[in-house]
């Protein structure tokens, strides 16, 4: 995975009227931390840090986090984020080593066009994330789902899929990640048929049992009139 750099500076002060002014100087407040070293509060610039956090990577980008002149390798972690503004609030910079594993959400992407989709279906995608362990140099963008295959009513699950070198896979294998399915359309369309024709039916056979009650009233009443006649 490729590294980014991105520039931090120390801040001396917590709380939120610091983090308030440190936003309307354009700056995000966060905190290094991890590997046994002490949590250091700083800042770092809102435009590098959209930079960074827009790579294909996204948040799982591996960063050279420069503090003081000393780099730290990191992974941006729990990255808050204005909803309404879509501004940065805070973010927190995992210090991390490259032999040392790492236990990741890794996106999955879905490629390729069904064959059931240009029959009429529709894709119905179960899991967005997979859990995955890899060094920080073997981080995966993204896992890819191939759904080309898949016809209606056939679905990929987490054995199905290929984590990429040095990636090892750590959801459950038996987990649906993307299916083709009948659009909710037309399946209520062939509910709907299903219960008329079984009403039709129904129908058909009160009137034959009815049919079958008359002929039998109207049988020994002729028998009587015959007798008597």
């Amino acid at each position: 995975m490729a590294e980014v750099k991105l520039v931090a500076e120390p801040r001396g002060g917590t709380g939120k009227g610091v983090a308030r002014k440190l936003r309307a100087a354009g700056r995000v407040p966060g905190v290094l931390y991890g590997h046994g070293m002490d949590s250091t509060a700083v800042s770092v610039d809102a435009r590098d840090l959209f930079h960074v956090l827009h790579t294909g990577a996204g948040s799982n980008v591996l960063v050279d986090l420069v503090v003081d002149g000393t780099e730290h390798l990191i992974i941006p972690r729990d990255v808050q984020r204005d909803h309404i503004h879509g501004r940065f609030i805070h973010v927190d910079f995992l210090a991390v080593r490259r032999d040392e594993k790492l236990h990741l959400s890794i996106p999955v992407r879905i490629v390729g066009e069904s064959v059931g989709v240009k029959a009429g279906g529709v894709v119905e995608h179960h899991l967005w994330e997979l859990e995955v362990e890899s060094l920080p140099g073997d981080v995966p963008e993204a896992i890819d789902a191939d759904i080309t295959s898949l016809e209606i009513g056939m679905s990929l699950r987490v054995s199905d899929l290929v984590a990429p070198k040095g990636a090892t896979i750590l959801t459950n294998p038996e987990e649906s990640v993307v299916a083709v399915q009948q659009p909710q359309v037309a399946v209520e369309l062939e509910e709907e048929e299903a219960a008329a024709a079984e009403a039709e039916a129904a129908e058909g056979e009160a009137v034959e049992g009815e049919e079958g009650e008359a002929a039998e009233g109207e049988g020994p009443e002729g028998s009587d009139e015959r007798s008597e006649g």
